[in-house]
C-alpha cells in the first residue's frame, strides 16, 4: 500500500511538467515577439542548463559524452525547436494535440526493441487517450498549416525517442546533472540556429521578459527536472502517456484566456483523454506478488 502511495505521488509530480508545457503555447503566441521560434527555444534551455551544470557541479564523464549528446539532441535541441515551430504556427493548443501519439510511439519501442509486451490496461488507455485527442484536432474551428503540423508530429517522434532511451541508458549520473547537462548542451546545439535563422530581438517590453523568464525557469530548469526525476522512478510508457496532459492544458488555458470556443465534441475529447492517462497509470501499476499456497 505505501509503494502504491509512493508511486501516485511520482505520478503526480512527473504530471507538472505536461501541464506546465501545455502553457507553452499560449505564453508564446501572445507574450513572446513574434516569428522567433529558435530565439525562444535557445533563451528557454541555455540559461536554465548552465544554471543546473553549476548548481550540480558534475563532471561529466568522458565514456557519457556519445549517448548524452544524442540524448540533448532528442530532448531538447530537436523537441524544443520544432515545438517553438508548432506554437507560433498553429494555434489553440493545436500543436499539442498532433504530439498526443508520443505514449504509443514510447510503447511501440519498448514493444519492438526490447520484447516487452505492454500491459492491456496501459495499451487500451494510450489508445482512449489519443482517440480524445483526434476529438481535439477534428473540432470545428480547427485551423490547419502544414509546416506546423510537420513540426509537432517530428517533434513528438524526437521526445518519444529522447523518452525510451533516457530510460534504457539510465545511469548513476544525479538527475541534477543529468537534466542540466541535456539543457545546456540542446541550448549549444540551437544557438547557430537562432544567431542565423530567426530575426534579432527588438527592444522587450517587461512582459516579455517575464514570458521568457517564465519559459525558462518554469518550462526547463522545474519541468525537466520532474521529468527526468519520473523518467528514473517510472516506466517511460507511465511517463509518456503523462503528456497527453499539455493538449489538454493548452486547450483548456485557451477556452478559460482566450474565449476559444469549446464544443461539446471537444469536452468528449478532453474527458477521454484524462480517463486514458488513468487508464494507462493504473495499467502500468506493479502487480502484487501471488502467494503460494
Amino acid at each position: 500500500m505505501r509503494s502504491d502511495r509512493l508511486r501516485w505521488r511520482d505520478v503526480l509530480l512527473t504530471a507538472i511538467t505536461p501541464i506546465i508545457w501545455g502553457s507553452t503555447y499560449i505564453v508564446t503566441t501572445q507574450v513572446l515577439p513574434p516569428d522567433r521560434p529558435f530565439i525562444a527555444a535557445l533563451i528557454r534551455v541555455l540559461p536554465a542548463g548552465l544554471l543546473l551544470v553549476l548548481a550540480s557541479g558534475y563532471r561529466l564523464p568522458r565514456a557519457q559524452w556519445g549517448r548524452m549528446l544524442l540524448l540533448s539532441a532528442l530532448n531538447i535541441g530537436a523537441f524544443q525547436a520544432l515545438l517553438f515551430v508548432a506554437a507560433y504556427r498553429l494555434p489553440g493548443g493545436l500543436a499539442a494535440v498532433v504530439g498526443a501519439t508520443q505514449p504509443l510511439l514510447v510503447m511501440s519501442l519498448a514493444w519492438g526493441l526490447d520484447r516487452q509486451q505492454p500491459a492491456r490496461m496501459a495499451l487500451w488507455g494510450s489508445l482512449a487517450g489519443v482517440a480524445g485527442m483526434a476529438a481535439l484536432l477534428l473540432s470545428p474551428g480547427s485551423r490547419w498549416d502544414s509546416v506546423g503540423m510537420l513540426a509537432a508530429m517530428v517533434g513528438a517522434v524526437s521526445m518519444a525517442c529522447g523518452t525510451y532511451l533516457s530510460r534504457r541508458w539510465q545511469s548513476s549520473i544525479p538527475v541534477l546533472a543529468m537534466t542540466g547537462w541535456q539543457l545546456l548542451l540542446g541550448g549549444l546545439m540551437l544557438a547557430p540556429l537562432a544567431l542565423l535563422v530567426d530575426p534579432p530581438l527588438p527592444a522587450l517590453r517587461p512582459t516579455e521578459w517575464l514570458g521568457y523568464g517564465y519559459l525558462s525557469l518554469f518550462g526547463a530548469l522545474l519541468a525537466y527536472l520532474l521529468w527526468f526525476r519520473g523518467l528514473s522512478r517510472l516506466s517511460p510508457v507511465a511517463v509518456s502517456s503523462l503528456g497527453l496532459l499539455s493538449p489538454l492544458t493548452a486547450v483548456l488555458l485557451g477556452w478559460l484566456l482566450l474565449g476559444q470556443s469549446l464544443s461539446t465534441f471537444s469536452l468528449l475529447g478532453l474527458c477521454t483523454v484524462l480517463a486514458g492517462v488513468l487508464t494507462v497509470q493504473r495499467g502500468m501499476m506493479p502487480r502484487p506478488a501471488r502467494s503460494c499456497p
